[in-house]
């Protein structure tokens, strides 16, 4: 599945190399990224629960050579982003792009506004990176639970390894914690996520919805929703069945 961050340019992006690839720290170098926290209070009242028309402001100190400031906005979907999403996506996976992008594309309609998230980053008015949490099952013994699952997430290829890729995803877990989702999963890089809490979802009595997808890569994330009982079998939404976008294939096999 591809939940998997997009890999630089440098190299074909694939289904499980998606972070973490060893090579020189491009020129313009984010050297500190700091939230903007905007109190809810402050910019829209008191609701019960956060609007999202401005999420976050990161301002992202660049050590070029004229030492600029950038700014960057996180924010929700619109649907005017749909085209540049899609060119962030065909753009950062490579050879995988469209399946990627498609992906998205089918994914849109399974959110909500209270059953999904759908994040841009953007930078001078243009959109320069994209995350996704949709909702799945967890087939508990109790019940079936909803969960989330964080698939895709893509950054254009010249603002990769700058910290948009970071702040998409810790904007998305906070908002999560607020909607008291219990567990989010994902498929990925244990070295990248794992700043921010998501640990090998087996060790903790999860099981994956495929054998095709690695012991290391299947990862979750409890919140405070999250119950003991709350164990069983992730069942992924039908878009990542219907795009084939589940685990690894082994085209020699």
């Amino acid at each position: 599945m591809l939940s998997l961050r997009s890999a630089p340019t440098s190299r074909s992006a694939t289904l499980v190399a998606g972070s973490g690839v060893p090579g020189r720290r491009p020129r313009n170098t984010i050297t500190a990224v700091k939230i903007v926290k905007i109190t809810w209070g402050q910019a829209y009242g008191p609701p019960s629960r956060p609007p999202c028309a401005v999420v976050a402001k990161i301002r992202m100190l660049a050590t070029d050579q004229c030492s600029t400031v950038r700014e960057m906005n996180l924010r929700d979907e619109r649907q005017g982003d749909r085209e540049p999403v899609r060119t962030v996506h065909l753009q950062a996976f490579g050879d995988h792009g469209a399946l990627v992008a498609d992906l998205v594309d089918t994914l849109r309609g399974t959110i909500t506004p209270d059953t999904g998230i759908s994040l841009v980053a953007e930078d001078a008015g243009r959109v320069i990176g994209h995350i996704m949490f949709t909702p799945s099952l967890l087939d508990a013994p109790r019940r079936l639970v909803e969960v989330q699952v964080l698939s895709p997430l893509a950054v254009a290829p010249e603002y990769q390894r700058q910290g948009v890729g970071s702040a998409l995803v810790q904007r998305g877990l906070e908002m999560l914690a607020e909607r008291s989702v219990p567990l989010v999963f994902l498929e990925g890089d244990p070295g990248y996520y794992h700043r921010f809490g998501f640990q090998p979802g087996g060790v903790h009595g999860f099981r994956r919805p495929s054998l095709r997808i690695p012991d290391a890569a299947f990862q979750v994330i409890q919140f405070p929703a999250y119950e003991p009982w709350m164990i069983g079998t992730l069942v992924y939404s039908q878009p990542f069945w219907q795009h084939d976008a589940v685990g690894l294939r082994d085209p020699d096999n």
